[in-house]
């Protein structure tokens, strides 16, 4: 579940602006607000189970959106080799023999 959530939370900084206001507020109040689908249903005065479509459509189309366009996956395969490149670099004093693979890793980062 913990996963889902911070999965959900990367989706909505990639793709919010592509649901609704309804939706983005919804998703945004239950997943990152923590808000129960009474509380967000309240401020948006509407049914819970209106907020409930609500989270379940925006969450189908953010999954969607992920897999047409593989913004967050391409994102986090960035941080990988970030980070493999962060390693390598502070476990290796003489660099410049290892110039080719530094930027190997980097041309990777830019494809």
């Amino acid at each position: 579940m913990l996963k889902r959530v911070t999965e959900l939370n990367l989706l909505l900084d990639f793709y919010n602006s592509l649901l609704t206001s309804k939706q983005r507020f919804a998703l945004e109040m239950h997943y990152s607000e923590d808000l129960s689908l009474g509380e967000i249903a309240e401020n948006l005065q509407v049914s819970r189970q209106a907020v409930h479509d609500l989270i379940r459509r925006g969450e189908k189309l953010l999954d969607d959106y992920e897999s047409k366009l593989g913004l967050v996956s391409k994102y986090l395969k960035q941080q990988q080799i970030v980070k493999q490149i962060k390693s390598f670099i502070d476990s290796n004093t003489d660099l410049v023999k290892y110039q080719k693979h530094i930027n190997a890793l980097l041309n990777q980062i830019i494809e």
